[in-house]
């Protein structure tokens, strides 16, 4: 047995059949990995955004091109004669005789719509203004005060944006004629004084641009309600006051039913309603009509005007109260 033992651990012992390089260790490769195909959703996501892109467009366009297809008629008729007027494409150019149309305009009948258009404007930046004093003052008091029923009196005045201008004619002129207002400047300016929706507007502005510290370290530091109001308040307030008083301009400068109703002598016409007049004129008397497009022409550019020198007032106006 240990014979066997001897012999078996001389065995294990042996050695090899001589030295050699060791042999290698096969390493695994990973196998490549392929190249990720472009995702199909993608492409899909992309071209459907695009799509979207192009249908908005379009539809912008259209509705770009209904808005200036009439302002652009009325450019190109306002520098055609009589002649070219109804012989020529709406779209087509004639005979330029722009300068000529407005001499007649100004001219005619002893140059009675430039007293219009004094008037309208009159009418408009009076009015405008004061309004749009007043509404910011309403709605600045709804924001910094407290009072018994408040949100009851505001409703009132939610509910007046609701009613349409034309339902109230009626009532006003009987006012104004039980006051013996009618056919004057008042009667045609004051009611324009009164603005709900500006009221509402002056509000919103109020609370995203007048923080209730700042009135209460001006309280604090003695300033009176007035100061406060003049000089804290109104200067934050002044994009808002420039956006109402865009708004309460269009309105007033575009308020033909009022003056159709209060006022019988031409001479006290905003331009609407002295173009109205000639405009009804135009079949007994044809050499109205060019005097008619170059007027509405005219009429337009007070407007026009008024948004571009204060753009960047009401444009920065619009967010007020967006973002809390």
């Amino acid at each position: 047995m240990t014979a066997s033992l001897a012999a078996a651990g001389a065995a294990g012992t042996a050695p090899g059949p001589g030295p050699g390089p060791a042999p290698a260790r096969a390493t695994a490769t990973p196998p490549a990995t392929p190249a990720p195909a472009p995702a199909r959703g993608a492409r899909g996501a992309r071209g459907s955004a695009l799509l979207s892109r192009t249908a908005v467009n379009a539809v912008l366009l259209l509705v770009a091109a209904y808005a200036l297809m009439p302002l652009a008629w009325l450019v190109l008729a306002a520098t055609k004669n009589r002649r070219d007027l109804f012989a020529t494409d709406p779209y087509a150019l004639g005979d330029f005789s722009l300068l000529g149309n407005l001499g007649e305009v100004f001219t005619y009948n002893d140059g009675i719509f430039g007293r219009w258009l004094a008037n309208s404007l009159l009418y408009t930046v009076v009015g405008s203004t004061l309004s749009a004093l007043i509404s910011v003052a309403c709605g600045y008091a709804f924001h910094a005060y407290e009072f018994r029923h408040k949100e009851k009196l505001f409703g009132v005045v939610l509910a007046g944006i609701l009613v349409p201008a034309t339902v109230l004619q009626l009532p006003l002129y009987l006012m104004a004629s039980a006051a013996g207002a009618v056919n004057t400047y008042w009667s045609y300016l004051v009611p324009a004084l009164v603005n709900p929706f500006g009221v509402y507007l002056a509000r919103v502005f109020a609370e995203g641009y007048v923080p209730d510290e700042v009135l209460a370290a001006g309280r604090v530091d003695g300033a009176g309600e007035l100061r406060l109001f003049a000089h804290v308040s109104f200067p934050m307030l002044w994009p808002g006051f420039v956006t109402i008083f865009l708004f309460t301009f269009t309105a007033i400068w575009n308020n033909f039913y009022g003056a159709l109703t209060m006022l019988n002598d031409e001479r006290l016409y905003p331009v609407s309603l002295g173009l109205f007049m000639w405009n009804r004129s135009v079949y007994q008397q044809p050499e109205l009509y060019p005097l008619v497009i170059t007027g509405s022409l005219v009429a337009v550019v007070p407007l026009v005007l008024a948004f571009l020198g204060l753009q960047r007032f009401w444009r920065s106006g619009l967010t007020a109260g967006a973002v809390k």
